[in-house]
């Protein structure tokens, strides 16, 4: 088999196995009107069911980092074991109830171990390529992205009885890491022997690096918390003009189409990356979702159509950029230490997502949806200050 067609083949197992696996990471946020509708939930215990599951990734994200798993061991049964862990977990859910300790608990677990999917499938495929390295990563975070959007519409599908979600999202999960094994290695994927304390240095001591991470951050800020409660956010500004079921349902479409089309956005980034620059065309998707979000926080109770435009292309420009952040460290860093430090830059990055969604129903409660949105939205205006030095006015 040629080099070509070995890396197509592989592109594709991972790419699906990406989508099946990640479908995990929204399951309670998509399910949660349901879970409402059966039981008591306080606004504390919803965020804590939502949080719970960026908290785990970091825990996972770190030990991995730490341990250098993504770079000592073979990234495609690390990838397939996680999945298979992660999905037994979110089964529990369909179990127990929704407002016990149980359920955030397994919500943990679920994700400290898609820190073992989402970064090691990074790994993967930055071992595809150097050049093209911009848009074989950008395949990857536009097929996590789609897989982020599917319980929402898995939850649609399932009507009234939210654990069709729950059953559907761990099945794909299962399969998708037995997919994960059927994709190769590439030229460029390197191993490291053992744990280098060097790997997490880097992020400090390289200004590439460090910069890249900065950025990062700045987009993370928005990304989980606005993917998180855009449902809830979205009902709230709908119910002005519509009846409540009616806002519900058009905001679980509005948040699946939001997420959805992103990943076909991440697509076109990767492609631009390659010819103009990763750090470019990052600092150029921060503007257009700082322009976006503050677009949508001003439409918030206007008409129902024109905020649902606005969420899908807040939704369009929000993820496009992540995947240039996760290749200009691939870039910049030690092919053996790749792993370690994208896992790094990844657990820093959810780390300050627990504390968004954690926060975002909280300052809701107090200051209204619609100045939240626009206090979302103030991330990326850091992410580009602090990516400036690194643009390319001659594409790289």
């Amino acid at each position: 088999m040629t080099s070509s067609s070995s890396k197509l083949r592989s592109m594709t197992f991972l790419v699906v196995a990406e989508v099946a696996a990640i479908s995990l990471w929204f399951v309670s946020s998509a399910t949660l009107p349901g879970m409402m509708a059966e039981v008591t939930m306080s606004a504390g215990q919803q965020a804590a069911l939502s949080s719970a599951v960026q908290l785990g990734f970091v825990i996972g994200a770190f030990v991995s980092a730490f341990l250098g798993i993504a770079d000592r061991f073979d990234p495609r049964r690390v990838l397939a074991l996680s999945a298979a862990v992660a999905a037994a977990a979110n089964l529990g859910l369909a179990f127990v109830s929704p407002a016990s300790s149980i359920a955030v608990l397994l919500r943990l677990i679920t994700g400290g171990m898609l820190a073992g999917v989402y970064p090691v499938g990074m790994k993967i495929a930055a071992g595809w390529g150097v050049k093209d390295r911009g848009l074989l990563v950008a395949i990857l975070v536009g097929a996590l992205t789609f897989g982020s959007a599917l319980p929402h519409l898995a939850t649609l599908m399932g009507g009234t009885d939210w654990r069709v979600a729950v059953y559907s999202t761990s099945i794909a999960a299962v399969v998708g890491g037995a997919i994960a094994l059927k994709a190769e290695l590439g030229p460029h994927h390197a191993r490291s022997p053992a744990f280098s304390a060097r790997s997490i240095a880097l992020a400090w001591t390289d200004k590439r690096i460090r910069r890249a991470y900065g950025g990062y951050l700045g987009h993370m800020w928005e990304l989980y918390a606005m993917w998180a409660w855009l449902p809830v956010a979205a009902a709230a500004s709908f119910a002005v003009s519509l009846d409540g079921s009616a806002a519900t349902r058009l905001a679980s479409w509005t948040a699946f189409f939001s997420i959805a089309l992103g990943a076909l956005a991440c697509i076109w980034a990767g492609r631009a990356a390659d010819r103009i620059g990763k750090a470019n065309v990052a600092m150029m998707a921060m503007a257009g979702s700082f322009i976006a979000g503050l677009a949508t926080a001003v439409s918030f109770g206007g008409p129902w159509w024109l905020t649902v435009a606005l969420f899908v292309v807040w939704g369009i420009t929000i993820v496009p950029d992540s995947a240039q952040f996760s290749a200009l460290v691939a870039d910049a860093a030690p092919p053996q230490l790749a792993g370690s430090l994208m896992t790094f830059q990844t657990g820093l990055g959810f780390l300050l997502t627990f504390v968004t969604v954690q926060l975002a129903p909280v300052v809701a409660g107090h200051v209204g949806w619609q100045a939240t949105l626009a206090v979302l939205a103030a991330g990326p205006a850091l992410g580009i200050i602090a990516m400036w030095p690194l643009r390319e006015r001659n594409g790289g």
